[in-house]
């Protein structure tokens, strides 16, 4: 199953946001930056990533439920599984 084009480009921005944070904070520990500040900034990093995560399953899903043919397209517990990983 390919996953909606126009989903993944937000998923691609945010994940690049994401990249920019995280390069953010490996400049905060160079230049010797309080920690408050540091997790702060880690934070926001795996909570952008739990969310471009949490979009791609949902495009996933939307698409198994609209493309519903009569064919299993994701098994459930493969679904289940890759869901859990995110928490």
């Amino acid at each position: 199953m390919e996953l909606d084009a126009s989903d993944m480009s937000k998923v691609i921005n945010r994940l690049k946001r994401a990249q920019g944070q995280l390069a953010g904070v490996v400049r905060m520990l160079e230049d010797g930056r309080g920690c408050e500040d540091i997790v702060t900034q880690l934070s926001a990093v795996g909570s952008a990533l739990d969310r471009a995560g949490f979009a791609i399953v949902a495009s996933g899903l939307r698409q198994c439920l609209i493309e519903a043919d009569g064919k299993e397209a994701l098994h459930v517990q493969k679904l289940e599984k890759i869901f859990l990983s995110l928490a």
